[in-house]
């Protein structure tokens, strides 16, 4: 089965940090442009970051020296590595594969006191 399934959303303070995980089933990691996309109530969903097969990495500007994306081939599997958390940041996390045109259904991180 074709899928892509995020993990690590939670609870987290200002100033936190967290992991995002995106498990990918059916075909290989490192063969699509991987993507983190999120979006917070009442707007409309934005591009976070994107890792290509040739491990070129982008990451947008609100999230810019606070996010990291990275993949690890052996499990199949892209991270979102987020530091210095905002309550701004608060949204549904998804993992998009690209070319492939693959959602995942998303994993909620709320940050907030």
């Amino acid at each position: 089965q074709v899928q892509v399934v995020e993990s690590g959303g939670d609870l987290v303070q200002p100033g936190g940090s967290l992991r995002l995980a995106c498990l990918v089933s059916g075909f290989t990691v490192s063969s699509d442009n991987m993507r983190w996309y999120r979006q917070a109530p009442g707007k409309e969903r934005e591009f976070v970051a994107s890792i290509s097969p040739g491990d070129s990495t982008n990451v947008a500007d609100p999230v810019k020296g606070r996010f990291t994306i990275s993949r690890a081939n052996s499990r199949n599997t892209v991270y979102l590595q987020m530091n210095s958390l905002k309550p701004e940041d608060t949204a549904v996390y998804f993992c998009n594969a690209l070319w492939r045109g693959i959602w995942g259904q998303g994993t909620q991180v709320t940050v907030s006191s």
